[in-house]
């Protein structure tokens, strides 16, 4: 098996055209909502806009570090969405997903099964492929919210 490629398929897939887990990914859910829902918050959980800011700030950080850099995103700014103020902030924050998740896939893709086993910044991260699934992980988990807090606010239900 090609491992790189099957990860980096697996990244397209929650990100940005897959179906089959979860019938849905982030580009589907994402494009369906305007900027108003995006930022619409449903009782304590976080809006829309601010899980696809928190996906797309890991994404943007981990590539930093395949880009050559240094690993300095930290968990608690991952919600740090800065105010949507209109319907060109929303598409704006949508646009750089898409991108940063197919560059993402795409470095991903181009690695070497050795390159997966490498040390990830620190021994304390595991290796690059413990980290790449992470993410995959991580944005199931938050597609989850959004199919959800979506389902709630086209039903009306925001307290």
């Amino acid at each position: 098996m090609d491992r790189p490629k099957y990860l980096a398929d697996r990244l397209r897939e929650v990100l940005l055209n897959g179906r089959w887990i979860a019938n849905t990914n982030y580009r589907d859910q994402l494009s369906q909502l305007s900027w108003e829902q995006a930022r619409t918050a449903v009782g304590s959980l976080n809006t829309i806009a601010m899980l696809a800011y928190h996906i797309d700030y890991y994404l943007a950080g981990i590539l930093q570090v395949f880009d050559g850099g240094d690993l300095e995103i930290r968990d608690r700014y991952s919600f740090d969405l800065p105010p949507l103020q209109g319907p060109g902030d929303w598409d704006e924050l949508r646009t750089r997903l898409r991108t940063h998740a197919e560059r993402f896939a795409r470095h991903v893709e181009g690695m070497t099964e050795a390159e997966l086993q490498e040390v990830f910044v620190d021994e304390k991260y595991g290796t690059y492929e413990r980290n790449i699934e992470g993410v995959i992980e991580h944005s199931y988990y938050h597609l989850g919210q959004i199919s959800l807090i979506r389902k709630l606010l086209e039903a009306g239900t925001k307290s």
